[in-house]
């Protein structure tokens, strides 16, 4: 992938490609008017709610936007926590921080997103969008999608997300916007910064911007997970076997940077460069032990184990994922049609390093305390000997190995886009016709491997521990203290060649070709208007791969596949009234297979000749739905609307076992004919996604006198029921990854005198965890949240700038996190996180 210093050449060469433009026409005629952004700087609470909610109304399709200001009021860490507030779409964080998004019910990569109308590659595996590496002070708005029309991109198969960052033209003249925050975790105590700044200039014809972000977050999360039996041959897990005590430390950090370069030459014409790199770090050490319990103790009972085998993992890894997207746009008039042409290259790399020393063999004794299965207690004895101590920090193993997981994808992506739309009068109607085509070609490349091996011999682990107890938010009650990782690490790897290479079965070589074009009317109705279209994508992609013997060799495999999509979509938005409308919606789409599901590698098992790996033979998810949405606009910042979809979504990916015939995956070995097992990703049926949305944003200026004027409230509900169909595990049903059957926010608002406070309430129940889990059995518990946040802004500038002091406060209830498999009562992961606070200073001029 390209380099740090590729992304700043690139970003100065256009720069020094446009700049002679530039100053040629600096005395030109004054520019068009300075393009729609949602900026505020009054009450900005109320009046960033006021100006979403006109965007909203004005649009031609069933959308929520969010606006710069209310995104930057709320205590968001980043854009997944802002997008958590829209009707229908929920959270799933890791380790108490938001990550992904499911976009009403559906799986993570039903999300199609955009940055300022470019289409980009998701960096978790080519098509699931991370939100975690996005932080919100780049963006001036996000548009929800929630009906696609015929110009937006077939692969959003349930919403597209399209972020609008800051442009030079939002604002004339120079103009600055910095911040700086400190704050804290409170499990731990370990810091918080912040650092963002945006500077940008325009004058008639020309305009530049360049922003920057940093965030470092210390993070510590207490975790606790397990291991069930069935003791009565009921079927039930009924008994805990295994208990595994985790403290993970470490930071995460995310930057983003980039700028735009515009150049206006006449009123009709602009031309610009755009670019922007984010990046998220997760830096991670683990300490770890995992008991396995010789003696079953039954859930909610105390009971003495006389003998557990101890395994110890200690952890100083690395998780990264970035985005690097750059577009030349340019915009002109050609005999009455209205041009846009882009030109996008876009690069992502997910890459994962985790170097485990692994301990095993040790044993000791003690008390089980599963009365409280949430916060487990393990009291240690020595081997069978109640009543001694035993310190687990100093415990002799008879085996020591090194354990390296390693895994990389990495995608360029290059599209090239033209549209073109006209107004004129078709039937005495007036109409406004679009259409236009995009090509892009994709490459995606990458691996992963579990490398299990031996471990220097040279070095004494237990030398490595500092004696610090564990910052811990359940019971430490095995006495557990910190570990030097990374001093343990460095040791490891100036001890031992720690080259690795991926698994054959497990690389991706793909490339991918899509050519999309589209057709899209809106006519004018004395009653509203009508949106209609229709979008076509081909594509065309081939995957190479290799077939890894069952006797250590490899074979070369080629395959392949292309298909066709014909995407047709209407919109009726009906003003029933002067504040009412009605919006009924028809729309379709796709969702193609992630990189690593298509891929062509695979492996025969020597043993039991199981075949595991890609299937290229995968075809893409389609759906087809039908929005409603009922809008009351009784004021300019309030909102009162119910809203109701449904999907039919046809070849639902999941992962599951097939059988097939064996010779055509090793033949020679396996004879023509014979049943084989196939472990991998196939096509289910009739899957369903059903739901109905209320959403209120209100403030009570209107109705209250002062001070009470400056209050305001927003709330809104969503219900959501899915299911799908999966052949090759016996046709059971399913409900999709993601799907919340209840998804509810509120928040409550002060604006007065300065002061804008908020706090902030976010809730769904247990939702299936993701379709990599090859049972469909694991699904994540309920989770809420309450945060607050509270500015305070000077009433008279300082030096000609305006100063705005803030704190925000994440997880004031100090909410935990869990998972299970099938029902609450048998979590297999529990972990604890604490309350955040940041305390920030922003200036503006």
């Amino acid at each position: 992938m390209r380099s740090t210093v590729f992304r700043t050449v690139l970003f100065a060469g256009v720069s020094v490609f446009v700049a002679p433009m530039v100053f040629a026409q600096v005395n030109s005629d004054d520019a068009e008017a300075r393009q729609e952004t949602i900026v505020v700087t009054a009450t900005p609470i109320r009046d960033s709610q006021a100006a979403a909610i006109a965007a909203k109304r004005k649009a031609d399709n069933v959308v929520d936007v969010l606006a710069a200001d209310t995104i930057g009021r709320f205590p968001d860490q980043n854009l997944a926590d802002s997008l958590g507030r829209v009707p229908g779409l929920a959270i799933e964080r890791d380790q108490g921080q938001a990550r992904f998004i499911n976009f009403r019910g559906a799986p993570f990569r039903y999300t199609k997103i955009a940055f300022d109308g470019i289409d980009v590659l998701g960096a978790e595996d080519g098509r699931t969008p991370r939100f975690d590496a996005f932080p919100s002070v780049i963006t001036s708005k996000i548009e929800v999608n929630k009906a696609i029309t015929a110009e937006m991109p077939g692969e959003a198969t349930v919403g597209f997300v399209n972020i609008e960052t800051f442009k030079p033209f939002d604002r004339d003249g120079w103009s600055f916007t910095g911040e700086a925050g400190y704050g804290n975790q409170e499990l731990g105590d370990v810091p918080i910064n912040k650092y963002n700044g945006r500077l940008s200039f325009s004058n008639d014809q020309f305009g530049f911007l360049v922003f920057g972000s940093h965030n470092l977050r210390g993070r510590i999360t207490d975790n606790r997970e397990y291991e069930y039996a069935d003791t009565t041959g009921d079927g039930l897990d009924d008994s805990v076997v295994n208990l595994d005590f985790r403290s993970y430390r470490g930071e995460r950090e995310d930057n983003a940077y980039g700028g735009r370069i515009e150049f206006r030459p006449n009123e009709e014409s602009s031309v610009f460069f755009s670019t922007l790199y984010s990046e998220f770090i997760d830096r991670e050490e683990r300490n770890q032990f995992d008991f396995d319990l010789t003696t079953p103790v039954a859930l909610g009972t105390e009971a003495y184990v006389p003998v557990a085998v101890v395994t110890r993992l200690l952890e100083d890894g690395q998780y990264n994922n970035s985005t690097f997207t750059n577009t030349i746009g340019y915009d002109s008039v050609f005999a009455g049609w209205n041009f846009e042409g882009r030109l996008n290259y876009t690069e992502t790399e997910n890459e994962t390093n985790i170097p485990l020393p692994f301990s095993t063999g040790a044993t000791v004794g003690g008390t089980v305390d599963v009365t409280n299965i949430d916060d487990p207690g393990l009291f240690l004895t020595q081997t069978a000997q109640p009543g001694t101590d035993v310190n687990i920090n100093l415990l002799d193993y008879p085996a020591t190995f090194g354990l390296i997981f390693a895994n990389l994808i990495e995608t360029e992506a290059t599209s090239i886009k033209a549209d073109f739309s006209k107004e004129k009068e078709i039937g005495g109607l007036p109409t406004e016709l679009k259409f236009g085509a995009q090509f892009g070609t994709r490459e995606a490349t990458g691996g992963d491997t579990l490398v299990f091996g031996g471990f220097p011999s040279s070095i004494d682990i237990n030398q490595f521990t500092t004696g610090i107890p564990w910052s811990a938010d359940f019971r430490n009650t095995i006495g557990a203290t910190n570990v030097n990782n990374v001093a343990l690490d460095d040791a490891w790897e100036a001890a031992a060649d720690r080259t690795i290479s991926f698994d054959e079965d497990s690389l991706i070589s793909i490339g991918e070709d899509i050519l999309a074009v589209y057709a899209q009317g809106t006519t004018e109705f004395s009653w509203g208007n009508l949106v209609y279209g229709v979008r076509i994508e081909q594509t065309d992609f081939t995957s190479s791969g290799t077939l890894l013997n069952d006797d250590g060799t490899t074979t070369g495999i080629e395959a392949g596949n292309d298909y066709t999509n014909f995407l047709p979509s209407i919109h009726a938005n009906f003003d029933v009234s002067e504040n009412v409308k009605l919006r009924l919606s028809a729309s379709s789409g796709l969702s193609r297979p992630t990189y690593s599901e298509i891929r062509a590698s695979q492996s025969v098992d020597p043993i039991t000749l199981e075949v595991s790996g890609g299937n290229p033979t995968l075809d893409p998810e389609e759906s087809f739905g039908v929005d409603a949405s009922l809008e009351w606009y009784f004021a300019d910042a309030s909102l009162l609307s119910i809203g109701a979809y449904h999907r039919q979504i046809d070849n639902v990916i999941y992962p599951g076992t097939s059988t097939v015939d064996g010779s055509i995956f090793a033949p020679g070995l396996i004879a023509p004919g014979t049943p084989t097992s196939f472990n991998s990703f196939f096509n289910g049926e009739d899957g369903e996604l059903t739901g109905f949305e209320i959403n209120f944003l209100g403030t009570a200026e209107d109705w209250l006198p002062e001070p009470f004027d400056g209050l305001g409230a927003s709330g809104n509900v969503t219900f959501v029921d899915s299911e799908f169909t999966a052949p090759t595990l016996g046709n059971q049903t399913f409900s999709l990854p993601g799907t919340s059957e209840t998804i509810y926010n509120a928040s409550i608002f002060y604006e007065k005198f300065g002061v804008s406070a908020r706090i902030n309430y976010q809730y769904r129940d247990d939702w299936l965890s993701t379709t990599e889990n090859d049972s469909l059995t694991e699904f994540w518990a309920e989770t809420e949240r309450v945060d607050a946040s509270l500015r305070y802004s000077l009433p008279n500038p300082v030096y000609g700038t305006n100063v705005t002091f803030a704190l925000n406060v994440n997880n004031l209830t100090d909410e935990k996190d869990v998972r299970f498999i099938n029902t609450r009562a048998t979590p297999n992961q529990v972990e604890g996180f604490g309350r955040r606070w940041v305390a920030s200073i922003r200036v503006d001029f």
